[in-house]
């Protein structure tokens, strides 16, 4: 059943659609895809291009706007616009501890995350698109993960697109997940020095933090493990635009005294776990590697391996000397699953699927070499999540793709920067910039 409904200045429709669990075997099992349709009011009754947003992850549901928040607003001047919940996200069919169980043990349920990555998701949207647009192509929006996503579009079907905009998600296209952490742990303590040289006082107030947390167990409200690991994962907040000024307001206020002396604070705690816990994405922490797998080479828990090259990132090393505690962040570890209660049922799924050899190429540069779709794409300058020289040598290999290279934002400037953003990569797609 279709239904809509009103928010301010828009209409919202539920549209529900049912695709191949693989698309490689069409008649064999069927997965449930959500999508909510947003129009502009005062053009409801218009007949308007499609826009589809690929939001970033893996494993987050689309954005929820109210109205026409960040950059809705400017989309739908002359789109009707389809919020995708990606396959295992929010409404669509959900991958997590309590629905995974249903197909069997780990080995069945790592088989099934298996069509789950970016090529799985270009495929439900061709599969979607016939329903919606009546077999018109529409244009991609792909923040992030979305990205990914959206250059898999343009190397397996561009014939579906008019065009196609990146935010912050342009991958690179055969490296392997060490090459990715390679790149991102210098990255990541830059940002942690930024922060520091911003706010000073947060070395000792971090170091406090995560002395305290060698000392003892501590556990989060919700059963969270909080390790001084745990506890370093926090940085994955520097590479927002607030990023740096939440993580410095976290810090300030951590401990509390008590009869017993001083302690982590509630608020504190509560706070961290809501930043922590992966019960609402848990594909994130599941495919984060495989999103990288394109060869008979496994992943094998990569940014765990990797970062044992950067000896500087140990806590335990760090406290034993007077440097300051370096944080990290976009990084899955095997120690989460360990520490989480919302993953730590799918423990053995995760192995599974960081050993796996089957992984399929997931772009193909020749095709891409000969691109007639046109693409534009924000590159943010030192971006903490996606690596900007990778994203710069995929660039220059998508014919006739344009890039805004910026540091007037952080990874997240499709929200940050609203309506100018997707204003200045759309004209771009025209020629208009």
């Amino acid at each position: 059943m279709t239904v809509s409904y009103r928010q301010p200045g828009v209409v919202l429709t539920d549209r529900h659609f049912t695709v191949p669990l693989d698309h490689d075997a069409p008649t064999g099992e069927t997965i449930e895809l959500y999508a909510r349709e947003v129009v502009a009011s005062d053009k409801a009754h218009q007949d308007l291009p499609w826009l589809v947003y690929l939001q970033g992850g893996p494993g987050f549901g689309a954005n929820r706007f109210v109205g026409k928040g960040a950059w809705l607003g400017r989309a739908l001047k002359e789109y009707r616009v389809l919020l995708l919940d990606q396959r295992g996200t929010g409404h669509s069919t959900p991958a997590n501890r309590q629905t995974l169980p249903l197909r069997g043990g780990p080995a069945q349920q790592a088989d099934y995350l298996t069509h789950f990555r970016s090529d799985s998701i270009v495929r439900d949207c061709e599969a979607i698109r016939r329903d919606v647009t009546g077999g018109a192509p529409w244009t991609v929006l792909g923040q992030s993960f979305g990205g990914f996503c959206t250059v898999n579009y343009l190397s397996t079907a561009p014939e579906g697109l008019t065009a196609a905009v990146i935010t912050g998600g342009l991958p690179s296209l055969d490296a392997h997940a060490d090459d990715v952490y390679r790149a991102a742990y210098p990255r990541i303590e830059r940002k942690v020095a930024a922060h520091y040289a911003r706010y000073p006082q947060d070395v000792e107030r971090a170091r406090r933090i995560a002395d305290h947390l060698l000392g003892g167990d501590v556990v989060l409200p919700n059963g969270y493990r909080l390790t001084a690991e745990a506890f370093q994962s926090l940085g994955i907040v520097l590479g927002g635009s607030e990023g740096s000024h939440r993580l410095h307001y976290l810090l300030e206020d951590a401990f509390v005294r008590t009869p017993q002396g001083p302690a982590l604070s509630d608020a504190f705690l509560e706070e961290v776990q809501g930043l922590l816990s992966y019960a609402s994405h848990p594909l994130y922490a599941l495919v984060h590697e495989a999103i990288y797998g394109q060869d008979a080479r496994p992943t094998a828990w990569s940014a765990e391996r990797v970062r044992a090259e950067f000896p500087q990132f140990d806590a335990a090393k760090t406290l034993a000397g007077d440097g300051p505690l370096l944080f990290t962040g976009e990084t899955i570890h095997p120690w989460m699953f360990d520490c989480d209660p919302a993953l730590r049922p799918l423990r053995e799924t995760a192995e599974l699927l960081a050993a796996r050899t089957d992984w399929t190429p997931l772009y193909d540069s020749a095709r891409l070499a000969a691109n007639e779709v046109p693409v534009a794409a924000a590159v943010y300058h030192d971006d903490m999540y996606v690596d900007t020289a990778h994203s710069l040598a995929t660039a220059r290999t998508i014919r006739g793709l344009r890039t805004w290279v910026t540091d007037e934002f952080e990874h997240d400037g499709v929200r940050a920067g609203g309506p100018r953003v997707l204003d200045r990569l759309l004209a771009l797609t025209r020629d208009e910039a």
